[in-house]
């Protein structure tokens, strides 16, 4: 089998990574003709860390990113508070990690593209789909560089303008609001301590102002800072204006601006996520506002649902793809419409972040199931003690592109031949002994 993937961010180079570790023959291409270096969507959340350690690069995510900063709050130049988002939570068997993470979007897809290179393959820059028809066994692509290529299944992982939802003709509802506008880009700022996040404002109007958040592994931050009419060049002076009315002149020199952009609400939803042997994911499927932190994890967490099913090629698997990921998509729009609007209301609680934000509670089962525990849930961790003595998690028995069917017996687990001690796997699961449970290849019960 082969698949053609558009887009090379985040949500196709998970994709390829699972179908290549599932000895798939996967292409990865995109338009662009060098990789983005910017931090745009740079807040991984919890799931997206497990998805991360189920694909084997959480440690160079964990080493190379930082937990949420605290964050100094100055209303007319004098320091009025400091705060967090979100509280730094302990891991607990059931969750290991429990908090969110901050990473550049650039830094994750090179750690993505590093792993996708140990099974041999390439992102191929450069390289637009043009046109394409489906057959009823394949999918014939046309691409920019004259090529012709015959696959199993497309997937359109390319972004908010996507050619493959607009040549699918698949509706893209939803609005983008122009009266809102916000700069955005990544510079460094002489005079701020990096270890801290800043929000300056006006005491008159607190939840009008700029945020600065130290971004990891460098003296840059990622810059947010709303926008006048009138001012539409994504410029450091622009920005450094901006800087010198919220919070001060000289309070901080900019320099390096190496990312910039002009953001305007967008919020959007396919009408479909599937057509024939075409699927799209990520953006190309769903646009975010940025609060909450919610766009690039969707995006990834489509992916991690996709793999698998295409692996699996039955059709009833393929169409659950769609009915997952687009109801999870809806619910985590409005997430992300509720924080903005408090932001637009000035409501200090949008400056918060909740359980809804760390996607853990991400789930597939039928809404009318009430037990605690059910299909389509997320599998909980929980610490292992195999037979001779060695610590482990059912993490690390999840790992990999199989599923995993977990019987409970008197003492713990058994999977296959193996049985493991494990106490705290009974409360995760609500489990008794004899009972048994079969967890899909994303991590969800099945």
């Amino acid at each position: 089998m082969t698949v053609l993937v558009a887009g090379a961010g985040p949500t196709g180079l998970t994709l390829a990574i699972d179908l290549a570790r599932r000895g798939i023959a996967v292409r990865l291409i995109d338009k662009a003709t060098e990789y983005f270096n910017g931090s745009r969507g740079d807040g991984l959340q919890p799931r997206t860390l497990e998805v991360f350690d189920d694909l084997g690069v959480i440690d160079e995510v964990l080493s190379q990113g930082r937990s949420l900063p605290l964050m100094r709050v100055y209303l007319d130049g004098t320091l009025a508070d400091e705060r967090r988002m979100a509280p730094i939570l302990e891991p607990t068997p059931d969750v290991p990690y429990p908090n969110a993470w901050m990473l550049g979007q650039s830094r994750t897809e090179q750690i993505l593209r590093d792993k996708l290179q140990e099974y041999g393959v390439h992102v191929e820059l450069g390289t637009a789909i043009v046109g394409f028809t489906q057959y009823d066994d394949s999918v014939r692509a046309e691409l920019s560089t004259g090529e012709t290529v015959n696959t199993q299944y497309l997937v359109g992982a390319d972004g908010g303008r996507s050619f493959v939802r607009k040549h699918l003709g698949i509706a893209f509802e939803g609005t983008t609001d122009e009266s809102i506008r916000m700069l955005l880009g990544d510079v460094a700022a002489d005079g701020l301590d990096h270890q801290f996040g800043y929000w300056f404002a006006k005491r008159d109007n607190p939840m009008a102002g700029i945020a600065l958040t130290p971004l990891a592994g460098g003296d840059q931050f990622q810059f947010g800072a709303p926008l006048d009419h009138d001012e539409a060049d994504p410029t450091i002076e622009t920005l450094q204006q901006r800087v010198d009315e919220y919070a001060g002149p000289g309070v901080a020199k900019l320099r390096d601006l190496t990312w910039s952009t002009v953001w305007r609400p967008n919020v959007r939803l396919a009408a479909r996520f599937r057509v024939g042997r075409v699927f799209i994911a990520g953006d190309a499927a769903h646009v975010h506002p940025p609060t909450g932190g919610q766009g690039l994890n969707t995006g990834v967490q489509d992916a991690y649902n996709l793999g698998w099913k295409l692996a699996d090629g039955r059709e009833e698997v393929l169409a659950s793809y769609e009915n997952e990921r687009r109801r999870n998509a809806l619910r985590v729009l409005g997430i992300s419409e509720e924080l903005l609007q408090k932001h637009v209301d000035g409501d200090e609680s949008a400056m918060e972040r909740g359980e809804n934000t760390r996607q853990l509670d991400v789930s597939y089962r039928d809404p009318a199931d009430t037990r605690p525990i059910a299909p389509g849930d997320r599998a909980p961790d929980a610490p292992l003690v195999d037979a001779q003595g060695n610590k482990l998690r059912l993490f690390d028995l999840f790992r990999g592109p199989h599923e995993t069917r977990l019987r409970f017996t008197s003492t713990g687990v058994q999977v296959g031949a193996a049985s493991y001690t494990s106490p705290e796997a009974f409360a995760h699961y609500h489990a008794k002994d004899g009972d048994e449970f079969l967890i899909r290849p994303d991590g969800y019960l099945a």
